[in-house]
């Protein structure tokens, strides 16, 4: 067993980023209470060997993001790499390429490429501690109410780029970490260098309520035409051309599939009337 990402402070000062154990031991219960998929993952990332650390909801800042921050779900630390892990709750099947910049939800409804999105992440990370990027792996973790129709090459434990199923999440980091100290035979951080690296990242992280609601609404807002829903995944939001309006999957393949009709062009039910 190792830490679990700290329990914060409840102090009123917007400075207090010091964490403190609950438990004997080195547990540290995480802050969003509720959140099953978090907890499952958590769980997976407890099975990890005792030179191994971890942090939970990150919060740091991101210029080049939207809302001027980047939320991590898991970042680990290991003497071999540094994994920085992205969760996703969806539910059918995942259709996507590594190089497609959007990907699919059962062929109909549109994310963005979940590589993509944390590599703005890992950017972050890079950007507040020094670590290299040829010992960053990035990692998107999908429940198993979803099934893979993706590149083979991302489910390569040989990739710096892997997709798994939440409950193997602890079986592939092991799995990589083998195979990095194969290749690298030394480790490329010492304990004590995951420690500064784990304080830095603490105390970087954004804990102020204020500024982690304001970056979630910020993330619901139209993207490129892709809606972020709560869970930060982006979703189809089609419009209708005259009165802007969100319309169905079915109506937008309506008006697809009626080319000649509609000129390529999405109305809605109504406004359908008109052709």
């Amino acid at each position: 067993m190792f830490f679990k990402f700290l329990k914060r402070n409840s102090k009123a000062s917007a400075n207090a980023n010091q964490s403190t154990d609950t438990q004997s031991g080195n547990k540290i219960k995480p802050e969003r209470i509720g959140e099953i998929g978090e907890y499952k993952i958590n769980i997976q990332l407890d099975q990890l060997p005792k030179d191994c650390k971890y942090l939970s909801d990150i919060l740091i800042p991101n210029s080049k993001a939207k809302s001027g921050y980047s939320q991590i779900d898991h970042i680990v630390l290991t003497p071999y790499a540094v994994f920085v892990i992205e969760t996703k709750n969806y539910q059918g099947i995942i259709y996507g390429g590594r190089e497609r910049r959007t990907w699919s939800v059962n062929g109909k409804f549109k994310m963005l490429n979940p590589f993509y999105q944390n590599y703005g992440h890992i950017s972050a990370v890079k950007a507040i501690i020094p670590i290299d990027s040829s010992s960053i792996v990035s990692m998107i973790s999908f429940t198993k109410r979803c099934t893979f129709k993706i590149d083979l090459e991302l489910r390569n434990i040989q990739s710096n780029e892997l997709m798994v199923y939440d409950i193997e999440l602890s079986e592939f980091i092991s799995r990589k970490l083998n195979i990095l100290k194969l290749q690298n035979k030394s480790p490329v951080y010492s304990n004590i260098e995951i420690e500064q690296i784990h304080q830095q990242i603490e105390q970087a992280n954004i804990v102020d309520t204020k500024i982690r609601e304001r970056h979630v609404q910020l993330l619901k807002s139209n993207v490129d035409g892709l809606t972020v829903n709560n869970e930060g995944n982006q979703l189809d939001t089609s419009k209708c051309r005259i009165c802007g309006s969100v319309v169905s999957t079915k109506v937008k393949e309506y008006c697809l599939s009626n080319k000649k009709k509609f000129n390529g062009e999405i109305y809605c039910f109504n406004h359908q009337k008109l052709f």
